[in-house]
């Protein structure tokens, strides 16, 4: 019986591999051979969700609430979300917009189904999170990427908006706190690009998945500039809880119900035992355990910061968010991708390079992320100091 190979259809021609794979295939065949590897390179948190959270799953398994729920999500996680923006933002948001969403991923999905059409354009920053120009493109639609180097926080601005405004152009995807930058816009910046995209028609959404984790700020979401921002969320980041694949998706009234039909029709929902363990990240106990937390993700940026400086990395913006460093690794070599490939091989340290984020920092900058102990950051730095003494 002959095979032939199916035709693949044409989008997945605009969807590119991710090269920090490759790096992460080359390290687990170190580890294989008996390696030491310190990993610098993944963009999840050393920590587990916090034990009432677990504790929270048990009871939820134990109890039999593994059903699917209404594809928006249980009402009392909206609710407990909603009561977070009060608390926390000052921001009074309806529980009904809120969609509950498996990840971050699937709250992308699900607003660039909703907006996204072929041919449309959407404006981000150069450098960006790779997947979310990816997910324009799974709807047909192409991310035009504005170069947006340390002068601008490696963010966009409302002139960049308003000069590359096209007229296919339907909407921007920003994200603050960044990755790969750890950077955050500034609120009166961001108030512009806001207005800008209003007076344009446009949709701006905003990915605030590392919004927790904020260390030089006053809490501040972009909810807090109109009922017309679109704004995504997760627990993987400052709740801990990457695997559980649980977001959230704020939207204007009237986009709710256009979205639980994609939802329902995509999803059904997002699990449901996750949420129900969600529902314990509000608690007081939890939330005192994630505060802890993010003040130890804060010592770490205080220490990596200055020790890559040391090391002739250079860190144009101190990033504020997130645990991510930005770094420009120019002085010390011309080709980011060969620098992680020998740091890797030779120091048995992995960083990422800027290839999968943009062609505008492709080859001069590498992103460090220490999500990774004091003891692991301490150990790369000393490893890399005497990498790059036998280079010179």
């Amino acid at each position: 019986m002959s095979s032939h190979l199916t035709q693949l259809a044409s989008r997945l021609d605009n969807i590119a591999p991710f090269h920090v794979m490759e790096l992460a295939k080359m390290a687990a065949e170190l580890e294989r051979q008996g390696r030491h590897i310190i990993h610098m390179g993944i963009g999840e948190p050393d920590f587990t969700a916090a034990p009432s959270v677990l504790a929270a799953a048990a009871q939820a398994m134990a109890d039999g609430k593994m059903q699917y729920t209404s594809a928006t999500g249980l009402p009392e996680l909206r609710a407990a979300i909603a009561a977070h923006y009060r608390d926390r933002y000052g921001v009074d948001v309806a529980p009904s917009r809120i969609v509950i969403t498996a990840g971050a991923s699937g709250a992308l999905l699900l607003a660039c189904a909703a907006l996204v059409e072929k041919g449309a354009e959407v404006l981000m920053s150069d450098p960006s999170y790779p997947c979310n120009r990816h997910f324009v493109a799974a709807f047909d639609g192409s991310a035009k990427m504005i170069a947006s180097g340390p002068e601008h926080r490696f963010q966009l601005s409302a002139d960049m908006v308003r000069q590359n405004w096209g007229e296919q152009t339907r909407g921007v995807l920003l994200a603050s706190p960044s990755n790969p930058t750890g950077t955050s816009i500034d609120e009166d910046e961001l108030r512009k690009i806001v207005e800008v995209v209003r007076g344009k028609q446009g949709f701006t959404i905003v990915d605030e998945i590392y919004h927790g984790l904020r260390y030089d700020a006053a809490p501040f979401s972009a909810l807090s500039l109109g009922d017309d921002v679109i704004v995504i969320n997760s627990f993987s980041k400052y709740f801990n809880m990457t695997g559980w694949r649980l977001g959230w998706l704020v939207v204007p009234e009237a986009l709710v119900q256009p979205v639980e039909k994609l939802a329902q029709n995509l999803f059904i929902c997002a699990s449901s035992l996750a949420q129900h363990a969600g529902l314990a990240c509000f608690a007081p106990e939890a939330m005192a355990v994630y505060e802890a937390r993010k003040a130890e993700f804060k010592r770490r940026r205080d220490y990596i910061v200055p020790a890559l400086e040391e090391l002739g990395f250079k860190v144009p913006v101190m990033p504020d968010g997130a645990f991510y460093v930005y770094a420009d690794c120019s002085a010390l070599s011309d080709d980011a991708d060969k620098l992680t490939i020998a740091m890797l091989n030779e120091a048995g340290v992995v960083m990422v390079p800027g290839l999968d984020f943009g062609p505008s920092t492709a080859h001069q900058y590498v992103r460090i992320s220490y999500a990774t102990s004091m003891e692991n950051l301490q150990e790369a730095i000393a490893r890399l100091r005497i990498f790059l003494r036998q280079r010179t």
